[in-house]
């Protein structure tokens, strides 16, 4: 595994806080400048980077009222549609995406998108793409895995679908090729997606197996998800973002907004935070508190040879006395001078 890895300015790695990229698909609606309001939405709120898709109809699929181009999963938010009818809604013109891409870089963001076969992804080399990402449909798409490996850029692989079977032969195909800036993203290949479906245990196995970096591409609606990934070593989640989902379009049902973009910002910093090191003993801000610590103190004036009871001694706060382990063996002895109540018990004070 690479120590880290950039993406544009972004470097990515357990030392770093988890990237956030807000994934704008088919949220512009076809309209150049809500493109251009959600880049700048997204800076706003706390994104790391944007993320496009580069495809046309005719790259993804063909003008086909055949039934299997047709979804029919009642479950779907695209139920009824034809594939052609669907990505032609989607699409967003490639002539765009150079142009996006230098708004979104004065704001501050990596730019990354997803290409869906060799054309898209030639043409995103050819506008200086930060990253290139593969979503899950197409991780079984070796011809294009291949040339990707190729590219000189980082890989963002989606797992969702996948068995260990296609996970393996999609790092193979990279790594034979000498591609080892990949990062394997765990996703769950439903619009919108839920909690339970998450499988979050999946990113440290994942990390384990094949030795790379692992995050999520997540499409529940709440953070959960994503803080669970973070807490178990996500080095970056990706979430579909859109200005309102009250605004319908092909992808608004399972995107987040700017607010609770920026909660998620916040939060998976605040998760990363906490997860620090291995550590065993007193923190510098931890310090303090060990005054507090009970130890062995005297309760009850006692006089020069009197012995040591349940009665004149306790296990109190604060520190000071000996330690309570030595409650028993000091219990039955005897002073050897006199001690005023609230005076801390010590060995020299000891017959």
């Amino acid at each position: 595994m690479n120590t880290s890895i950039s993406i544009g300015s972004k470097i990515i790695g357990q030392s770093y806080r988890p990237l956030i990229i807000a994934e704008m698909s088919g949220n512009h609606h076809g309209n150049i400048d809500r493109a251009f309001a959600i880049i700048d939405a997204a800076a706003k709120s706390g994104a790391d980077a944007i993320k496009l898709q580069t495809f046309t109809p005719d790259t993804l699929t063909i003008d086909s009222k055949r039934r299997e181009f047709l979804i029919d999963d009642p479950e779907s938010p695209w139920f009824g549609q034809y594939l052609w009818d669907l990505y032609s809604e989607a699409y967003m013109p490639w002539e765009w995406q150079e142009e996006l891409f230098k708004f979104a870089r004065n704001k501050g963001l990596a730019c990354i998108s997803t290409a869906f076969d060799i054309s898209s992804l030639e043409f995103l080399l050819s506008i200086g793409v930060d990253a290139i990402k593969i979503a899950s449909f197409e991780l079984i798409h070796i011809p294009l895995l291949s040339e990707a490996s190729y590219c000189g850029k980082p890989l963002l692989l989606s797992v969702g679908m996948a068995t260990l079977d296609e996970i393996q032969k999609a790092v193979e195909t990279i790594r034979k090729r000498g591609c080892e800036n990949f990062i394997l993203l765990k996703c769950t290949s439903a619009y919108p997606s839920t909690e339970k479906d998450a499988n979050i245990l999946t990113i440290p196995d994942l990390r384990s197996r094949y030795n790379c970096y692992v995050g999520l591409s997540d499409h529940t609606l709440s953070p959960y998800a994503a803080f669970a990934a973070v807490a178990h070593g996500a080095v970056i989640v990706e979430k579909h973002f859109t200005l309102s989902r009250s605004e319908r379009g092909v992808d608004s049902s399972f995107s987040i907004e700017p607010t609770e973009l920026h909660q998620l910002r916040l939060g998976t910093e605040m998760v990363w935070k906490s997860l620090g090191k291995v550590c065993y003993e007193p923190l510098s801000s931890e310090k303090a508190s060990l005054k507090e610590r009970p130890s062995i103190y005297v309760v009850k004036s006692i006089k020069s040879g009197e012995t040591f009871t349940n009665e004149n001694i306790r296990i109190i706060r604060p520190s000071g006395g000996l330690l309570p382990e030595f409650y028993d063996q000091v219990l039955g002895r005897k002073s050897r001078v006199t001690l005023e109540a609230g005076t801390p018990l010590s060995w020299d004070k000891i017959d």
